[in-house]
């Protein structure tokens, strides 16, 4: 039996549909999009799934590999490795390998990802990583069309209660920190979650930047790492900052082309692909125009904490 599945993603509209649902293959594998379940949007109803969702993924293990493809890399994703090859009509075939080398998923999608197919290989562990995978692989490269991209970072949000013409009024803002892996972008979010006041985590390693009307805002995600921190929340992007580790605490804000060269590693992209690449550079650039970009040189410590803090709320603070 098959069944079908629509899910709200930092605004974007995504339908999952199992074309067998069984005891292997259902919304069993993915219980971190449990808070960003919807029901079909009734605004949009009337139109084909591939016009009112940002793509549509089906899953069936009858999926077979693509006969004509050309190899365009493989690489190391930390939890295993995957193989991209391009399709002769400018789709896309991925192959997702576990740590232990196990194919968990094959990954089949059209050119600008709006459609794609999958089939799921192994026992849970490795269905559900494979499907995670190819979910949030597919979300960035169809949010690049869409001014949304995927960062490897940790988040924290604030939230303040203030009066405005008498009336009080809740605001927030987040402030995605980025380091290479095992650099300490955990540990600095959760000295902030211990030392300053109204700190919340908004996603452990997946956070979710989309530019609406020009404004840049920060969402959670299903897909936050070891943490499971899976908040479907919206709010402004207050700063980006990168981690580095060093033996006093300080921070400095980037020029423009400094905090480019720092923000663009964290984005997930394909950088073989001009169109995405492009649209992902391009995005980049006007969170730069927006959004003061900082490198924290840092302990992990309470005072960095609190340096962190002051410099990075100074003008919203004022506001």
């Amino acid at each position: 039996m098959s069944s079908s599945h629509c899910f709200c993603i930092a605004g974007h509209h995504i339908r999952i549909n199992f074309n067998d649902d069984d005891s292997q293959n259902n919304m069993g594998l993915l219980p971190s999009f449990r808070p960003f379940t919807i029901n079909t949007p009734p605004s949009t109803s009337h139109l084909s799934p591939l016009t009112s969702h940002l793509f549509v993924m089906d899953v069936d293990d009858s999926l077979r590999p693509a006969k004509e493809k050309k190899l365009v890399r493989k690489f190391d994703t930390g939890n295993g490795d995957t193989i991209v090859h391009q399709l002769p009509d400018g789709g896309y075939q991925y192959i997702v390998r576990d740590i232990m080398g196990n194919d968990c998923c094959l990954l089949i999608a059209n050119e600008k990802f709006t459609h794609c197919r999958c089939a799921l290989n192994g026992d849970w562990t490795m269905r559900s990583f494979g499907l995670n995978n190819a979910l949030m692989m597919t979300f960035a490269f169809a949010g690049a069309y869409h001014q949304t991209m995927l960062i490897h970072a940790s988040a924290t949000m604030i939230e303040e209660r203030k009066e405005e013409r008498g009336e009080r009024k809740e605001e927030s803002i987040g402030f995605p920190f980025i380091a290479a892996s095992g650099t300490g972008k955990s540990t600095h979010t959760s000295l902030w979650l211990k030392h300053i006041e109204g700190a919340q985590l908004l996603n452990d390693d997946n956070p979710i930047i989309r530019i609406i009307d020009g404004t840049p805002y920060l969402f959670g995600s299903p897909w936050s790492g070891k943490t499971p921190c899976y908040r479907n929340r919206k709010t402004r992007l207050g700063a980006v900052t990168r981690i580095e580790r060093a033996p006093q605490n300080s921070i400095e804000r980037l020029s423009p082309i400094e905090a480019f060269a720092s923000l663009l590693p964290a984005c997930s992209s394909m950088k073989w692909d001009e169109s995405t690449y492009r649209l992902l550079c391009d995005a980049i650039t006007r969170i730069i125009e927006t959004t003061p970009i900082y490198t924290l040189h840092c302990l992990p410590d309470e005072e960095a904490a609190q340096l962190s803090y002051q410099t990075l709320t100074e003008g919203w603070k004022r506001a």
